[in-house]
């Protein structure tokens, strides 16, 4: 009898995301730029591939035990993930989130059995991140709890070098001469370069980080900007971090990521959130640079129903774009083909 397609739960279908050619919204024929549609995965983020390999590798290991508590800082994309694997497994999970984190993934942890705490006020060192770190030492110390500590996990970036860079380097004949790819932990932009340089060793690597973000400031790191939109950027700077690996760094602000995502929507049709804005952003940045011909290939993490008060609102754009110092320009409509 032929075996039916039915997966044993919803983490089997994480991974294995398809690559879509943006063509329309960059239709230069000596250039093509690949999406990897991380926004895809059954969480809505590339954080469920880390989720899942920290936790299944703990479990096999014995790092984690059956019925442990697991405890992390998250902005809100690596706390759903870690939620939904951790209902599976039947695990106790406490995510520590900041005023930034959006209510739609606050929402959907605690509707997952996750007890969510608040920082409400940042450190004077390392801004909300930093508070956030300090409340999860906190718990780890008062109940012995599990802390996945993504910025330093070496699993975070071997989930992607296994998955994500993986997959890119079967998938793709001809090798990119150009990755894109959002930077907070780093995890799952060195997982896929390192993968991928094994196949094409001059491929050149471009870090998108947010405006305000300390990740790329070198020794004398400046207070942390200004950022609303999670997913992108850190107040502090990851243990995970490998300078020496990123050929280039393009800083993006708020206003700029939300108007790409719009964009990407209208020419597209892709419905993502501000780190995927973030990547459309850098690479049209850095396309007038690049030799020809190119390929490049962006990792897109996230969707966009959880930035519905955001991104796709409005009044919050106008803000973000004061914040950027461009002032209120009223409510720009992008039109596809650019006539009116």
């Amino acid at each position: 009898m032929e075996a039916e397609p039915i997966l044993d739960s919803v983490l089997d279908h994480i991974g294995r995301t398809p690559l879509v050619a943006l063509s329309r919204l960059f239709p230069e024929h000596d250039v093509e730029v690949l999406a990897k549609m991380e926004l895809l995965n059954p969480g809505g983020s590339m954080k469920d591939r880390s989720a899942q390999h920290i936790i299944g590798n703990g479990l096999a290991d014995g790092s984690i035990r059956p019925g442990d508590r697991l405890v992390e800082s998250s902005s809100g994309n690596f706390g759903v993930a870690i939620a939904m694997v951790a209902r599976i497994h039947g695990l106790h999970f406490t995510c520590v989130v900041d005023p930034m984190a959006s209510a739609a993934n606050l929402a959907i942890m605690e509707s997952l059995g996750a007890d969510v705490e608040r920082v409400t006020e940042p450190a004077e060192v390392g801004g909300y991140l930093g508070a956030r770190l300090a409340r999860v030492r906190e718990i780890v110390n008062s109940t012995g709890a599990v802390w996945i500590n993504q910025y330093a996990n070496d699993r975070n970036w071997l989930a992607h070098y296994h998955g994500t860079g993986a997959e890119l380097a079967e998938d793709l004949v001809c090798p990119p001469t150009v990755l894109v790819a959002p930077v907070s932990t780093t995890g799952s932009i060195l997982g896929c370069a390192r993968r991928l340089r094994e196949h094409a060793p001059q491929m050149r690597v471009v870090a998108v980080d947010a405006v305000g973000s300390v990740i790329f400031s070198g020794d004398r790191p400046s207070p942390p900007g200004t950022r609303e939109l999670p997913g992108a950027g850190a107040g502090r700077v990851p243990e995970l971090h490998s300078p020496e690996e990123i050929d280039d760094v393009v800083h993006i602000d708020d206003a700029t990521a939300a108007e790409a995502c719009r964009d990407l929507l209208l020419e597209e049709a892709i419905f993502a959130g501000g780190s995927t804005g973030s990547v459309v952003a850098a690479v049209r940045r850095i396309l007038p640079s690049l030799p020809r011909p190119a390929r490049v290939v962006c990792l897109f993490p996230d969707r966009g129903d959880r930035y519905l008060d955001r991104v796709y609102d409005d009044a919050w754009l106008e803000r973000a774009r004061v914040r950027a110092g461009r002032g209120a320009t009223g409510p720009q409509r992008r039109v596809v083909g650019g006539t009116a």
